[in-house]
């Protein structure tokens, strides 16, 4: 799936919230250009959440396996929780990572760097494989939409 198609259907989900970082906004200049997405139904980003998923479009000076400063890559990050990324990756999240090509493209692989928090990657998802993609995401944002509501309960 494309960048550009899969964050319009991610923006479709009820009660997502997107920042966008863009050049002469409040964000700092290595964020410019990446997606973070939240469940955040009145529009303020979550004060104690993290994004449940990411797009990002260029290496960060502690995450550069992915080589993602070449031309068309980026790589979509996601919250799977440790059930889940075992059941995706065959690891478990503590262990140490296994070996992998962190630059392979429409692979889900364990996040190079989150792994322990239950965190998966995948650089460049191929449109013809899109359902997997997306299925994460949602799944992602459903979850952070229950973790919402049980702490407003």
């Amino acid at each position: 799936m494309s960048m550009d198609r899969l964050l319009e259907t991610v923006r479709t989900f009820d009660g997502v919230l997107e920042l966008a970082p863009t050049e002469g906004g409040p964000f700092p200049e290595i964020a410019w250009g990446d997606h973070f997405f939240y469940y955040a139904p009145d529009g303020e980003v979550p004060t104690r959440e993290q994004p449940y998923a990411t797009f990002v479009t260029k290496d960060y000076p502690d995450d550069t396996a992915s080589d993602l400063d070449g031309p068309g890559r980026w790589r979509l990050n996601v919250h799977v929780g440790a059930a889940a990324f075992t059941e995706l990756t065959g690891e478990d999240p503590r262990d140490e990572p296994g070996s992998h090509d962190w630059t392979a493209t429409d692979v889900v692989v364990p996040h190079p760097v989150y792994r322990a928090q239950g965190w998966v990657s995948i650089v460049c998802p191929d449109p013809a494989h899109d359902g997997l993609a997306v299925e994460l995401v949602r799944r992602a944002h459903d979850d952070a939409r229950r973790r919402a509501e049980r702490r407003r309960a």
